[in-house]
């Protein structure tokens, strides 16, 4: 990854690789679940939790990455569901199907995920017996000819009878080409026991794993889709799907219509019947029915837009309460603020919330005028039905139903302008 950032925390649809995974085994609601993680890497730990981690001391394969978790699993017999943090696009389905092969009638000791790539590249193989049941893995480094011809890959992805995966885990060496301890090892081990594999065909995009900034490019794309096509068939109308995108946890409402360019980060709901107009960018906000956003409006963290209010081109929203029906359509700061039902926030509008150590509240209140390029220096109160002129710089609280006005008075010199030019002439 050629990144200080560990590689499972570098994030898809806005969240870590790791998270994604440890969160769709939670579906599954596992008696425990265990991170292994290299020695030092507690910000690993820190997005996993409540999730117990454990530490494989130098990397020796997977093999020796899952004993590590060893302790950790100490007295669980059931099934051991063995995924890969840099693997986020597996699915909950995808898991049940390992956990259902695990409790058929030929009680296999191990069931594996396999996939058919476009390009099968250095995955390792699956070679399946006359039965159907699963012979062995071969990494790709170690396969002939003939085997490098199957197209039917290993996802990395195990379900474990846990009766017998410590057992068949002690007897795994490091004969191979890398003198690792290889995971795969297991269905070699089980068949030496007597014990069936049997192999579970998921989808390529399950398998998608990360090893490259250009893979994680690739899973981000996968992910993006799939989370257009949720919305489209959940009642949103995206204009240009290809260039809308979302983060893992995007709600949308129906007859959402979302223009070309948009991007949803983080911690974004919008309810049933919203606009959102082309190149907004929106995280952390919550947008009522009715609204319309945009274009080119940025909606940051805390921003709450009322039922059929209007944000304009070139708004940005912070930390702002704005009412029903309330109005910022142009070129506007709206900080640590809110703006009662019916509000109008002219043009060139600022919220001077910041003074260089604390954020300050702005107050407008309902059906309040504030004229264009107004400066609101907080804290302030703009009262009901008051207005700003334009161009004010308000410092003190205004009254309900007042006028404010904070500029200085105009000078008009009657031909000034004309003796100016003529000073000037021969100089330029």
């Amino acid at each position: 990854m050629k990144s200080s950032l560990p590689k499972v925390l570098h994030a898809v649809a806005g969240k870590p690789m790791v998270r994604h995974v440890v969160d769709v085994a939670a579906a599954l609601k596992p008696e425990r679940t265990v991170v292994v993680i290299a020695p030092g890497q507690d910000a690993i730990a820190k997005v996993v939790a409540p999730a117990k981690t454990a530490v494989q001391p130098v990397a020796r394969g997977s093999a020796d990455a899952v004993r590590a978790a060893q302790k950790a699993m100490a007295g669980f017999t059931g099934d051991v569901l063995i995924l890969n943090g840099d693997v986020p696009l597996i699915g909950v389905e995808t898991l049940r199907a390992l956990r259902r092969q695990l409790r058929a009638k030929s009680k296999p000791a191990v069931a594996v995920l396999g996939f058919r790539p476009d390009d099968p590249a250095a995955y390792g193989r699956l070679i399946t017996g006359a039965d159907g049941g699963l012979d062995r893995i071969v990494e790709y480094r170690d396969a002939n000819d003939d085997e490098r011809a199957i197209d039917l890959c290993n996802a990395g992805v195990y379900a474990v009878d846990g009766q017998v995966l410590w057992r068949y885990l002690a007897k795994i060496g490091s004969d191979n080409a890398q003198g690792e301890f290889y995971l795969t090892d297991l269905v070699a081990i089980a068949r030496a026991d007597g014990r069936r594999v049997t192999v579970v065909e998921g989808q390529a995009e399950d398998a998608l794993g990360v090893n490259s900034r250009f893979e994680l490019a690739m899973v981000e794309s996968a992910i993006q889709d799939r989370l257009r096509r949720h919305f489209l068939t959940g009642g949103v109308t995206l204009q240009d799907p290809a260039t809308v995108w979302f983060s893992h946890d995007t709600k949308l409402g129906r007859d959402v219509t979302v223009e070309p360019g948009v991007v949803f980060g983080p911690g974004v709901v919008v309810a049933d019947g919203v606009h959102i107009k082309a190149f907004s960018h929106i995280e952390g906000a919550r947008i009522a029915a009715g609204a319309i956003i945009g274009p080119f409006a940025r909606l940051r963290p805390g921003a709450d837009i009322g039922i059929d209010a209007h944000i304009g081109n070139f708004v940005e929203v912070k930390k702002t309460k704005i009412g029903r029906g309330a109005k910022a359509n142009h070129l506007t700061y709206l900080g640590d603020a809110t703006v009662g039902a019916g509000a109008n926030v002219g043009a060139g509008t600022i919220t001077c919330n910041y003074d260089g150590f604390a954020k300050h509240l702005t107050q407008i209140g309902e059906g309040a005028f504030i004229g264009s390029n107004t400066s609101l220096v907080a804290p302030v109160k703009v009262g009901k039905g008051a207005i700003t002129a334009a161009g004010s710089v308000i410092v003190a609280d205004v009254p309900a139903d007042a006028l404010a006005v904070a500029r200085g008075r105009q000078e008009k010199k009657a031909g000034w302008a004309k003796r100016f030019r003529a000073s000037q002439k021969g100089k330029a």
